[in-house]
């Protein structure tokens, strides 16, 4: 029998995230600090809505690119918040996540051997999409002393005449790192010199801690260029709804919506009524939310820096990204070794690109008492390997 599989798709690597997890939900006592979602509930308004929405019966499609309240509360919101206009109907669509937007786009833009830049660290999901899309990854390795930003220097030394698009993921995931008004204009001439088109995952825009999110796509001449991509998991809790979007030029976004036609058809309905009282009503919840993480933002970083460990301060996101390097062992090595011996899960840096190596990601996304006894464990651990 001939071989049913795509070579493609099988030399694209797993998740380097799950494998922890699988051992942890076996492990009694363990204690995860690696998973990327709020340990907050979704507010009970927000709740509400959905399920008023299937005690009302509102279970069919939607239109393919989602209610026209919910795209009109977007396009408010965005105006709100970041001052950015689009148009609810020919530049924004609704998404089964940003997970979702991430991977359409790539597919609406990308031609073979077109390239894509990614800066890493980094979501996992960028580089898999440009292969899965025809395109070629070229990777920009960000830097410790730069605090893990994207600079100019970095950005034009990456750019050859295959280079089509960069993916701007910022705040990140998993450095925390974020870029603020200066860092974005001093790239955001260079986009336009080259001729770039920028994909801009602004999924932890909400999460900012000491100044508010700028957007690349607010800059004069950037609009044109950019897919904005934002969704509703991490700031308002909503992980399991599934709900994202994607803002941008309508015709790329109509040839996304193409693709999305065909193979997904339309996000959950009652998850869709759902995000339209989350935008409208939910400004406190977020504000509540971010609070509590800047919080054990701070305590986190001052505790790892107590035993020892070295941690720039993370203004994004809700992960701190410390170094290991002192400690004589991988990435690989140091986080299964926590779990095996303390019973600790944390991410390998290694698992969002290999110059995440010498670094941990580690969540905030937990309550301080968890964290606490997290961080008891870990110093217990840094203690017996530190030289």
């Amino acid at each position: 029998m001939r071989n049913p599989l795509s070579k493609t798709v099988v030399n694209i690597p797993p998740s380097g995230i799950r494998k922890f997890f699988d051992i942890v939900s076996e492990m009694k006592d363990a204690i995860s600090l690696g998973v990327g979602e709020p340990d907050f509930d979704t507010p009970w308004h927000i709740r509400e809505e959905g399920i008023y929405s299937l005690e009302k019966g509102k279970t069919f499609y939607t239109s393919n690119a989602g209610l026209k309240e919910l795209k009109i509360e977007i396009c408010n919101y965005l105006k709100r918040r970041y001052d950015l206009d689009y148009h609810y109907d020919k530049e924004t669509m609704v998404t089964v996540g940003g997970s979702e937007a991430i991977d359409i786009a790539l597919r609406a833009m990308l031609d073979p051997g077109d390239e894509v830049l990614i800066p890493q660290p980094s979501y996992v999901s960028y580089y898999p999409c440009t292969v899965l899309a025809g395109g070629t990854p070229v990777v920009i390795k960000l830097k410790e002393e730069d605090e893990f930003k994207l600079t100019k220097e970095q950005l034009l030394a990456s750019i050859t005449e295959k280079t089509k698009i960069l993916i701007l993921p910022f705040p990140n995931n998993p450095t925390g790192a974020i870029m603020d008004y200066h860092d974005l204009k001093e790239i955001a001439d260079l986009i336009i010199e080259k001729d770039l088109f920028v994909i801009s995952d602004e999924i932890y825009s909400e999460l900012t801690y000491g100044q508010k999110h700028v957007s690349i796509a607010s800059f004069p001449g950037l609009k044109e260029r950019t897919i904005v991509i934002n969704g509703f998991s991490k700031s308002y809790a909503m992980t399991g709804w599934r709900l994202g979007y994607a803002v941008g030029p309508a015709q790329i976004i109509e040839q996304m919506l193409k693709i999305h036609q065909f193979a997904i058809m339309c996000a959950p309905t009652n998850s869709q009524y759902a995000g339209v009282e989350a935008l409208k009503h939910g400004d406190p919840d977020v504000e509540m939310m971010r609070d509590a993480y800047d919080n054990r933002r701070r305590y986190l970083v001052h505790a790892l820096r107590n035993m020892g460990l070295e941690c720039f301060e993370p203004f994004g996101a809700f992960y701190v990204f410390p170094s290991i390097k002192g400690l004589g062992m991988t990435s690989e090595e140091f986080a299964t070794k926590l779990l095996m011996e303390e019973k600790v899960a944390v991410v390998p840096g290694t698992a969002f690109g290999e110059c995440g190596e010498g670094f941990l990601r580690i969540s905030y996304a937990y309550s301080i008492e968890n964290l606490k006894i997290a961080l008891e464990r870990i110093e217990k651990f840094v203690r017996k390997y530190k030289n």
